[in-house]
């Protein structure tokens, strides 16, 4: 499983950019190779060599760092350095990647985060399955975190997004749900929403309010 993951990283056998984020901003790279290392390693978290992802980890790192310099046209070395941060976690403090997109005062700021997790076994994790978000997001969607403000209800607090796989899921709820039919009148998969209207989504039950 480690060689093929890490294989997904690597050209010519040995770690490489990926072209295709290059368009990216900062902040939606870190995001995206942190959200495909956290999906593995939480994933294998139950196994008893889960320790020997840290092969795993240093390639998506290089090809992160490999990325990051290939975009800003700088070295690794540098973008390690403008981009290296340590956070506490129950283990003790880990070094991680971070980029982070400033907002209004008062708010903190949106912060993507690659690494920093510990590779030590977990009898007890618990497997969640979720739906894998689209691994490109439009810069718009970015914007529309910023603001933090639910496209429900319209409370400006902090915001989460729901996605779906794709727009012809909406046709399948049965009766239509308001979170559906905004969904479908803006042609989007993703609805940025507070934590109370992102719960009653996924219970099934209908939102008190949309926002016109």
């Amino acid at each position: 499983m480690i060689r093929e993951k890490a294989a997904l990283y690597f050209s010519r056998g040995k770690p490489a950019h990926r072209p295709l984020l290059l368009n990216d901003d900062d902040y939606t790279i870190v995001n995206v190779y942190g959200a495909e290392y956290r999906g593995i390693v939480q994933y294998y978290l139950l196994a008893g060599n889960v320790c020997r992802l840290h092969r795993l980890r240093w390639a998506m790192e290089t090809s992160l760092l490999k990325t990051l310099a290939a975009k800003h046209r700088s070295t690794v070395s540098k973008m390690a350095a403008r981009y290296k941060a340590k956070i506490e976690t129950p283990y003790g403090l880990r070094t991680c990647f971070e980029a982070s997109v400033p907002r209004s005062a008062g708010r903190k700021p949106l912060v993507a985060r690659f690494g920093g997790i510990s590779l030590t076994r977990q009898k007890a994790a618990v497997l969640t399955d979720r739906q894998v978000a689209n691994p490109h997001p439009r810069r718009e969607l970015i914007t529309r975190l910023l603001k933090g403000k639910c496209e429900l209800c319209g409370i400006s607090e902090d915001v989460r997004v729901h996605h779906i796989r794709k727009l012809a899921d909406l046709d399948r709820g049965e009766p239509p749900t308001e979170w559906r039919q905004v969904m479908a009148k803006k042609r989007r998969k993703t609805l940025v929403v507070c934590d109370p209207c992102h719960d009653t989504i996924h219970s099934g039950q209908p939102t008190s309010s949309v926002t016109k």
